[in-house]
């Protein structure tokens, strides 16, 4: 790993940017090298811009990543030398990491016992416990290196110092649950390299988040989890459909049986060793109160796992603040969330345990490979005078719902006749409109789950060819062999949005086709605004991004 690029494709800047030039052959090495440990902020055709955080250097550092291997990784590619101020910063930020540790002292009669912080440096230790933030959740200092903790502050004193910028380790143990035998039941598979690796990870560090691309079987890292940790488990899942699909996947996968596993949501409420509960049941509330916060210890959970742990409802940060004894396992393919609250999922979940890039787990032909296209489309004069003169929240909805999309959107379908396509939007009348045009089925919010299980059904087994569906087809719905998604228009184009409707694409085709996603854009409006965001995401995640217009379609 000497070796270094002779006028390489990075610029490191003193205010912690890094911006990488596309088109140089080293890029694609670079950018995957740099993922590790800095956050994509823009993406442009020729220099994207990366932003080294504090929070990206402790996920990398609590993911196994030293501070020498980031400072290498910019040295090596790095066509001018790294500021000598990021050297210093890198090295001193990634240096908290671990400085405070939460622990339990074990008593001498062999007990668990009190919960404390220590460290090796004592002005460490001297400085926060002077903060009036962390003082509430001290208990009695003992040396100059520990004090005691409350007992329920196990969460929150960590919130509170990552605020202040020392990120503790977590060592305090978990309480191992009920036990309760799981296999995995290898027939015919078994788990791919980087889903065992993730599962090592994971218990390696007691706690926290694996980030796998979707289609890459982040059910199948948990199931490994649950069959490493063998204990009641509960499982908090996204939606009703996505709890069905964890259901039949752990059937499928595991020794557990149909009486071991319960469903726990707005239709069932069972509670059984191994309980699957959607998120918006536990924030459900009666008379101002949660009503279902009994879930969380309605038996000795040794183990919870949060699906799409990037969209977990604030709410239930506050609920796992309580649950900082129990193991906690976050899936997720982005550690971004549109609200901010990164540094809560490092917290209150966990850091990030394992990363794997999106490319080389689709080069080794676990996902397929995916082009991306966007399409730009005018607007004819009357609807751009139409737009030009409305307020802007209704420029959005004029610009995603162009009726010059439509003939665009049948285009394309005529372009991959034969192949099976998603066509995704966002507003009803437009899904309608759209379904009529293609005489092709549609699936809203509002379909019943049996319909919405019958139509998956007929696009799985190539009954239906076209699918018009609406945004609920984002999360956690197994359509395997779309070869094609048309996104027609989406909310504000959030880069959650994007890792799952890619990730509908990403899985392995047995039809062997590529895979191909655009996303129509009403020229010079909002909706071309929206779509940098999503061109950042598809950048940070290396794939190409390719712009059409719609008239070279048509040809």
């Amino acid at each position: 790993m000497g070796w270094t690029v002779v006028n390489g494709p990075l610029i490191v800047q003193s205010d912690r940017t890094v911006l990488l030039e596309v088109a140089h052959p080293d890029a694609e090495e670079a950018r995957h090298e740099l993922a590790v440990f800095a956050e994509l902020e823009r993406a442009p055709e020729h220099v994207h811009t990366y932003r080294i955080t504090r929070l990206g250097l402790w996920n990398a550092r609590a993911a196994g990543h030293e501070a020498a291997q980031m400072l290498a990784t910019l040295e090596r590619y790095a066509k001018f030398p790294v500021p000598q101020t990021v050297q210093i910063d890198i090295a001193e930020t990634v240096g908290r990491y671990g400085r405070l540790v939460i622990a339990r002292d074990d008593s001498a009669d062999g007990h668990s016992g009190e919960l404390v912080i220590r460290t090796t440096d004592p002005a460490v230790l001297a400085e926060i416990t002077r903060n009036a933030k962390i003082a509430p959740f001290l208990g009695i200092r003992r040396s100059s290196t520990e004090w005691t903790l409350q007992p329920w502050a196990r969460g929150q004193v960590k919130q509170e110092l990552l605020k202040i910028g020392w990120p503790a380790e977590d060592q305090a143990g978990y309480t191992p649950g009920t036990p309760h035998r799981i296999d995995l039941v290898e027939s015919g598979w078994s788990l791919r390299p980087y889903q065992q690796q993730a599962v090592d990870n994971f218990f390696a560090g007691g706690s926290g988040v694996v980030v796998l691309p979707c289609g890459a079987g982040k059910t199948l890292v948990g199931a490994g989890a649950m069959a490493e940790a063998d204990t009641t488990t509960l499982i908090l899942v996204t939606n009703t459909v996505s709890a069905r699909q964890w259901r039949a996947e752990l059937l499928k996968r595991t020794s557990l049986s149909e009486d071991d596993i319960g469903e726990y949501s707005g239709q069932s409420k069972e509670i059984k060793p191994v309980t699957i509960a959607t998120y918006q049941i536990l924030t459900a509330k009666r008379k101002g109160e949660y009503a279902h916060l009994a879930l969380l210890d309605a038996l000795d959970w040794g183990l919870i796992v949060y699906d799409e742990v990037h969209l977990l409802p604030a709410p239930v940060f506050k609920l796992t603040a309580e649950l900082q004894a129990r193991r906690r396992l976050g899936l997720t393919a982005t550690l971004v969330r549109e609200d901010g609250r990164e540094s809560d999922v490092f917290s209150l979940i966990g850091p990030k345990r394992f990363d794997a890039p999106w490319k080389e787990i689709e080069a080794q032909g676990f996902i397929s490979p995916a082009s991306c296209f966007e399409v730009r489309i005018d607007l004819p004069q009357s609807e751009r005078l139409e737009y030009a003169a409305s307020a802007d929240d209704e420029r959005y909805r004029l610009a995603a719902t162009a009726p010059a999309k439509l003939q665009v959107v049948k285009d394309l379908v005529a372009k991959h006749d034969g192949e099976r396509i998603l066509v995704i939007g966002q507003y009803l009348d437009q899904i309608e409109e759209l379904a009529e045009a293609l005489g092709a089925p549609q699936l809203t919010g509002s379909t019943p789950i049996a319909e919405r299980e019958r139509l998956y059904q007929e696009f799985r087994d190539g009954i239906t060819k076209v699918l018009v569906v609406s945004k609920v087809a984002n999360f956690s719905v197994d359509l395997p062999e779309a070869t094609v998604a048309i996104q027609v228009s989406g909310s504000f184009g959030s880069r959650q949005e994007e890792a799952q409707r890619l990730g509908r694409l990403l899985r392995p085709k047995e039809s062997g086709l590529p895979a191909n996603f655009y996303t129509l854009v009403a020229r010079d409006t909002v909706d071309q605004d929206f779509a940098q965001n999503r061109q950042r995401f598809l950048a940070e995640q290396g794939y190409s991004y390719t712009i059409l217009d719609s008239h070279d379609l048509a040809a």
